[in-house]
């Protein structure tokens, strides 16, 4: 079965080995509360789709107008044999609900390192950070050495609980997913460690958006032994 949780994905588990990140856009507030809703309703009423599925987590933009996707699988072969088998018929039961949503593609990545979770923290984010920073197409490999100098000025406190860095596996750009505690947090950090890697060999560019997380989706206790498949760490 299908279980709803409040419980924010924990980026680190080891069994996620590929992680997706994909955006849709709605138009309006209205519609991204229809929207998650439509999506909870969907999956809720149905069984967990996939072994290889660890969690689904959606997130409601504060542009009012979009939503982030986030999914964590073992494998990319595990989602391809998902999109073959149950996808479509929870796209087309979602697009009755909500017509006219704009899907804005699927970015597949591979976790590269970041500041994790402190022993202890229980906080619960308020806020999520997604950073894209884009690179030429011959600056690929540089974007490893990218990440590894803003792990040198990165540092946990100021409302920061967490951060994650993932390359693309298109080797186009370089994705942070950032826990804070509030927006009020993120505002009142200055942006001077991003200085240092505003001119790194290859970067084109940074985009960003601020997103609350809306709907957990995990596994639930399974039909033979009664037990539920792990959901990631508290949040």
């Amino acid at each position: 079965m299908t279980r709803r949780t409040d419980t924010h994905p924990d980026l680190t588990r080891p069994d996620a080995g590929a992680p997706f990140f994909s955006t849709w856009r709605v138009g309006t507030p209205e519609r991204q509360r229809q929207a998650v809703e439509a999506i909870a309703r969907t999956w809720e009423r149905r069984p967990w789709p996939a072994d290889g599925l660890r969690s689904y987590h959606v997130y409601t933009g504060h542009d009012g107008e979009t939503l982030l996707h986030h999914s964590q699988w073992a494998s990319e072969q595990a989602y391809e044999a998902f999109v073959k088998t149950h996808r479509q018929e929870r796209v087309d039961e979602i697009d009755t609900a909500v017509p006219g949503i704009e899907r804005l593609g699927l970015g597949r990545y591979r976790r590269h390192g970041g500041l994790e979770r402190a022993a202890g923290d229980t906080r619960v984010p308020g806020l999520v950070v997604i950073v894209r920073a884009d690179f030429a197409p011959e600056a690929a490999e540089r974007r490893a050495g990218w990440v590894d100098l803003l792990l040198g000025t990165v540092e946990r406190g100021h409302g920061l609980i967490s951060a994650h860095f993932h390359l693309s596996t298109d080797g186009t750009h370089v994705l942070n997913y950032a826990e804070w505690e509030s927006a009020g947090a993120y505002d009142d950090v200055p942006a001077a460690h991003w200085d240092g890697a505003r001119t790194w060999p290859g970067l084109r560019g940074f985009t960003s958006g601020r997103y609350g997380h809306a709907l957990g989706l995990v596994p639930g206790p399974s039909a033979t032994d009664g037990t539920a498949a792990p959901a990631g760490r508290g949040r």
